[in-house]
């Protein structure tokens, strides 16, 4: 079976607030969307703990675009790809 990848993860992040374990760590996460959903912002922190997820991502005519706030890419990534949905 193919893996998700993180274009379809991240469109699959409910709009508004739904939380996710990361790491053995709960987060809530808050996604809102702009300009008819061509892009979106998410934040995420970590309930009862000090960690925070934060990034822009775009649909683009030539593709899609991931834009981490203020953290390495790759933190992002891994975040994204391995978070797990508790609630819708």
């Amino acid at each position: 079976m193919k893996e998700k990848g993180i274009d379809w993860i991240i469109g699959n992040i409910p709009i508004g607030y739904s939380e996710v374990v990361y790491n053995g760590r709960k987060y809530g996460l808050s996604r809102s969307d702009f300009n008819q959903g061509k892009s979106l912002k998410v934040y995420g922190e970590e309930l009862g703990g000090n960690d925070f997820i934060s990034f822009n991502y775009y649909l683009t005519e030539k593709g899609s675009l991931l834009k981490p706030c203020e953290m390495p890419q790759e933190k992002v990534e891994k975040f994204i790809l391995e978070m797990e949905r508790t609630t819708s």
